[in-house]
């Protein structure tokens, strides 16, 4: 709990303090006076203005209790008188240009940092598992599309497009999910000395969410695993038949098992109502085949349209997975870092988009009490996964604040756009409009992150 709470709040400040950095150090490099800079809402923890600032600036810095937000306050004639001495520093005295840039200098902060960070990560190195494919979900679009499992992915694309290579399991689904999305099949090199082509026709699927429920329904998810088993319980139902830690399961009841992935599944199969059944199994020990009779024993889950009863052995099923360690150099990171943050900002505003239209559930969106608990979860992996949590939440700020919501830094600059064309500002009167109007749609987002957050945490 100490850990989720701590990370959530470094995030939280870290993100919103280069957001409005951005908007500072823009601000002052136009010359505007910049009152203060503010990280949180609420009573202050900590204050100081340094001196010898530059450009004459005497910017108060203030830390607040709650880093829930953040603001940079610049000198402005229409939230206080200002000096004619100093009117010329003021932001509404700014040309168009500078105004924009200002506005627009949070965001693109943290699409930069995200690009950083998704660099750092390259450099540093990411253990993934290999892009091997595990046995299918029965009934799924790659179980249809003929693959059976153990697959290597040497390269991957969308279909008519050039393949690239694929380095990891992460790399294959990250293609999979963006073309699911966009309703478009992917074409798969899986030879080994020579090219084969699988394809998958996932422009058939129609996608509303990006979750684990997606992967089933494709048939590629779970890295590949071999068909062993591990430590099993005492007097378990798999320790009673006669298996051993070591063994690996060739057959089972003359279907032959390929992978953990499917030995997992033909074991949950082996029930007779509410009653575990029994078996024929072959098994590998020791370089011996064996025949044994394998008694399963039942047990009730809870599934989409009720309780259902499944097979057990009371063992450790399959091997780890293969891992490889995906690492790239300088200018190869960084330049992946650039595309990764692109790619991403790309499918949020296309999630987004298909939200609005209703081609896509709102139960994509979430809110803080989600953010909290991944978090948590990826500062418990280690370094490398936080770093990419914290490039996500990164771009999504980047991207929503780019959102024309007029209480949004892109509503804003659809002012200076609506100003650019007609010459004119937008009146006071109908920016008062525009904000109630954006704090409205603002806040229903708000609510229905959180109560997506709430179902999928506590529910």
């Amino acid at each position: 709990m100490l850990l989720t709470v701590v990370s959530f709040l470094v995030a939280l400040g870290l993100l919103i303090a280069i957001h409005e950095y951005g908007h500072y150090r823009v601000a002052v490099a136009c010359g505007v006076k910049v009152l203060r800079f503010s990280v949180g809402f609420g009573k202050p923890i900590l204050t100081w203005t340094p001196k010898n600032q530059k450009n004459g600036q005497t910017t108060e810095f203030v830390l607040c209790l709650l880093p829930l937000g953040g603001y940079v306050k610049m000198l402005d004639e229409r939230e206080a008188p200002v000096p004619p001495e100093d009117r010329h520093r003021a932001f509404n005295t700014q040309p168009l240009k500078s105004r924009a840039a200002i506005v627009a200098a949070g965001p693109i902060a943290n699409l930069l940092l995200a690009v950083l960070l998704y660099a750092c990560v390259s450099w540093m190195g990411v253990k993934e598992p290999r892009a091997i494919l595990a046995s299918p979900v029965a009934g799924s679009i790659a179980a249809q599309a003929g693959f059976v499992g153990g697959e290597k992915v040497k390269a991957a694309g969308l279909e008519g497009e050039e393949l690239s290579p694929m380095r990891s399991l992460d790399d294959l689904r990250w293609l999979l999910t963006q073309a699911a999305l966009d309703g478009q099949d992917v074409a798969l090199d899986v030879g080994q000395d020579s090219t084969r082509i699988l394809r998958l026709p996932l422009s058939r699927m129609e996608v509303r969410e990006a979750d684990a429920q997606l992967f089933r329904s494709i048939g590629i998810g779970a890295p590949w695993t071999q068909a062993l088993i591990g430590e099993l319980s005492k007097d378990g139902a798999g320790q009673r038949s006669g298996l051993m830690a070591g063994d690996t399961v060739l057959s089972i009841a003359g279907l032959a098992v390929v992978d953990g992935n499917q030995l997992r599944e033909r074991i949950r199969a082996q029930v007779l109502g509410k009653e575990g059944a029994t078996a024929l199994w072959r098994v590998l020990r020791r370089g011996q085949t064996l025949p044994i009779e394998v008694t399963t024993s039942a047990s009730a889950e809870q599934g989409k349209d009720g309780q259902v009863w499944v097979g057990k052995i009371g063992a450790f099923v399959g091997s780890p997975p293969e891992f490889t360690v995906v690492r790239y150099g300088p200018l190869d990171g960084l330049w992946r870092g650039a595309v990764k943050t692109w790619e991403i900002s790309a499918l949020t505003l296309r999630m987004m988009g298909k939200m609005l239209i209703g081609q896509a559930s709102l139960k994509n969106l979430s809110g803080p009490l989600t953010i909290a608990d991944v978090a948590g979860k990826s500062a418990s992996l280690g370094l490398t996964q936080y770093l990419v949590f914290l490039a996500l939440i990164s771009v999504s700020l980047g991207v929503l604040n780019l959102l024309p919501l007029p209480v949004l830094d892109g509503g804003h600059l659809m002012y200076y756009l609506w100003e650019a064309v007609s010459g004119k500002a937008v009146s006071d009167a109908w920016m008062e409009r525009f904000q109630r109007g954006g704090v409205a749609v603002l806040m229903a987002m708000m609510a229905v992150a959180m109560f997506n957050d709430v179902t999928r945490i506590f529910g």
